[in-house]
């Protein structure tokens, strides 16, 4: 390899293409690229930070087993990846429920002790988790798709495998759910509520 191509960082597609040649060190790169988010995503998800390390790993392991499957046509690598944790995900939310059903109890997550020193600032959070958490999955999934890991919609529609405005009036309904599970007030109500 020349200097130059060391230097430059290369695109997503052509990592995944290296890496599916086997190129171990592409391997290397897509995982540091994409990991946290993916791990984010099944961590909110599911509210349990080993659930959410056995996901990723699963991810990347599935990634290199079917990385061929992927269609840059049909969105991105990371919408792909989303895809891919989804559908573990929700295979773990069912297996659990089979079993026993989940808790809204939230695993402290390695290394968050130096952001919420607040008290107040780690009550909040922590309703909000519960609050993502406790909505129904199709909901969740457009949620954090949307509002957490900040994902286009037609990135969210891909990983989904659903229409644009599925994932549009999904999220409309799931941040409606957040505001009435948090308590806040709908601007429309607290206007009435003045007059």
């Amino acid at each position: 390899m020349r200097a130059s191509q060391l230097t430059v960082p290369s695109s997503e597609s052509d990592l995944l293409r290296r890496m599916l040649s086997g190129d171990e060190d592409a391997f290397t790169a897509l995982y540091r690229l994409r990991q946290s988010a993916v791990y984010r995503f099944a961590l909110q998800m599911t509210g349990k930070v080993t659930v959410a390390e056995d996901v990723t790993q699963e991810v990347f392991m599935a990634l290199m087993e079917h990385g061929r499957r992927f269609d840059p046509a049909r969105g991105t690598l990371a919408s792909f990846l989303y895809g891919i944790a989804r559908n573990l995900v929700l295979r773990r939310i069912e297996r659990a429920h089979a079993t026993e059903e989940l808790t809204d109890a939230i695993e402290d997550c390695p290394g968050d002790v130096d952001l919420l020193q607040d008290l107040t600032r780690r009550e909040t959070i922590e309703q909000v988790r519960r609050a993502v958490l406790s909505l129904p999955g199709a909901y969740r999934e457009a949620v954090v798709l949307c509002d957490l890991q900040d994902l286009s919609y037609q990135d969210a529609a891909a990983a989904l495998d659903c229409p644009v405005g599925t994932v549009r009036s999904r999220l409309n309904r799931g941040r409606a759910m957040l505001v009435k599970k948090l308590g806040f007030a709908s601007p429309i109500k607290a206007a009435e509520g003045a007059g």
